[in-house]
């Protein structure tokens, strides 16, 4: 069965909508890493939302197409982290009453900020039994928010990819990172529509590779989730952002955990900003495509989140 891909006139009306709602963020030139990786790069801070990523996007634009009785029955959302920090936040700036439901392995900073935004936590033993706890909600009436199976949410991640290739028309090459695929869906979409010869390249970790294993094997497949970057940590994609990346991306390079990791210090250390791994596994994949398309390239990087702690990196530095 074909799935019908998200278009671009979504994505502009989204961003019509959602602006003043989320944070323009800047698209900045990294003297930096282009020393590093030995090419112009550029970076989209995504880590300057709100909600230190770029999930107010999607769920904005999906909470305005909401009726009246959707938001006053409530929402409810199944997420490991940075879904859940955006959508408490939004809902609870809006009034809207929110559920979210997260596997008790769950980062304790994200459980927190989920409190203080005031949204319902509940905490389930695992991912199956959280699915579970979220569909007893919608049977009571709260609308499921989808972390990225919803062209809502992939039209209004769309956005970051509008803005990056409006503000820096130069661009040969966007990286994006990959969790269930929404994010790299909409910017590929994008940025194709605004200049078809530009490529797009996502970027996964191993233990979280959920679209590249959905590549070789021709359609999605759950995976079990073992890698630190826990916010690229989708169970499975779905029908919808594998025809997405079938269709837009170049190739899904797959990185390890120690590599995302060093990215993350790199980003640090050449571009001044604090990124999580998510992030970080950018960095090493840039170093692919360069290898594969030479030194005219002109690089930009979805920096999609910075929610890492001091912490985490202690841990992960020292394993």
């Amino acid at each position: 069965m074909s799935v019908e891909l998200v278009t671009f006139d979504r994505i502009t009306e989204a961003a019509d909508a959602i602006a003043g709602q989320v944070v323009r963020t800047p698209s900045v030139h990294s003297p930096g890493l282009t020393r590093l990786l030995g090419v112009e790069t550029y970076a989209k801070l995504e880590i300057l939302q709100h909600s230190g990523c770029f999930k107010p996007r999607g769920i904005s634009n999906l909470i305005r197409l909401l009726t009246a009785e959707e938001r006053a029955a409530g929402l409810v959302t199944v997420t490991g982290g940075n879904h859940g920090i955006a959508l408490s936040g939004i809902a609870g700036a809006l009034g809207i009453d929110a559920t979210i439901v997260m596997p008790a392995n769950a980062p304790e900073r994200s459980k927190e900020t989920v409190r203080a935004n005031g949204a319902t936590l509940v905490e389930a033993p695992d991912v199956t039994t959280a699915f579970t706890i979220a569909e007893a909600e919608q049977a009571k009436g709260r609308t499921y928010v989808h972390g990225y199976d919803d062209p809502r949410i992939i039209a209004g991640h769309g956005t970051a990819g509008l803005e990056f290739l409006t503000d820096v028309p130069q661009l040969t090459d966007v990286l994006v990172s990959i969790g269930g695929g929404a994010l790299i869906s909409g910017v590929a979409t994008a940025v194709k529509a605004l200049d078809p010869a530009v490529r797009v390249w996502g970027v996964e970790t191993v233990g979280a590779d959920a679209m590249s294993q959905a590549l070789a094997a021709g359609e999605p497949v759950p995976i079990r989730v073992t890698s630190i970057s826990t916010t690229l940590g989708a169970p499975t994609v779905t029908a919808r952002t594998l025809a997405h990346v079938r269709s837009l991306v170049e190739e899904v390079f797959v990185i390890s955990d120690a590599e995302a990791v060093d990215g993350m210090v790199r980003v640090a250390e050449e571009a001044k900003l604090w990124v999580e791994p998510a992030a970080g596994c950018l960095v090493p994949a840039a170093r692919r495509v360069v290898e594969k398309v030479g030194r005219d390239a002109v690089l930009g990087l979805v920096l999609c989140g910075g929610n890492a702690t001091v912490e985490n990196l202690r841990k992960w530095t020292s394993a």
